[in-house]
């Protein structure tokens, strides 16, 4: 190659790179217009989140005002937790099973006992309470309440009895 045709080669490629460093700044230039023209929407979630993160760990109270405020206290806390029942605390057995439980137990899935006899004969010898103790704080790779920690004791309760009535 002469040096002629590297100085036509080099100022072509000094052109491409300037014009790609051109292109960048305008692209970088565009998406910073373009942010400023959209209004963040405030997100409930998001706000409740914060407010949580914000909340005081713990409170104190002393006296007869501290009583009173401390039980409004736990009374809200049972209220919450009531209201963050799942299923609307329906106790459709066959409604938790198909919603929760079926998952694992339709499938045999990491050893969970499907519907057949075959699958529950010593399981059967320990009781229904045993069983339901064992829904509902999990035994060997079963989470507590099948994962769902929103379900109550009683809804757990229900799931079990239709799974043993449905055993084939």
């Amino acid at each position: 190659m002469s040096e002629q045709e590297d100085r036509i080669f080099m100022k072509r490629f000094s052109l491409v790179i300037a014009g790609l460093a051109v292109f960048a700044i305008l692209i970088i230039l565009f998406s910073i217009w373009l942010g400023k023209q959209l209004q963040p929407s405030e997100n409930p979630n998001r706000y409740a989140a914060k407010q949580a993160r914000l909340a005081p760990v713990f409170d104190v109270y002393a006296g007869e005002t501290g009583r009173a405020a401390a039980a409004e206290a736990a009374a809200l806390a049972a209220a919450e937790v009531s209201a963050q029942v799942a299923f609307e605390g329906s106790l459709d057995g066959g409604m938790i099973y198909d919603q929760v439980c079926a998952a694992c137990h339709t499938t045999g899935a990491a050893g969970a006992p499907m519907l057949v006899s075959a699958d529950w004969t010593t399981r059967l010898g320990q009781g229904e309470d045993v069983l339901v103790e064992h829904a509902i704080n999990g035994i060997g790779t079963m989470p507590a309440k099948g994962g769902r920690m929103d379900l109550s004791d009683e809804q757990v309760r229900a799931s079990v009895e239709y799974m043993l009535a449905a055993i084939e």
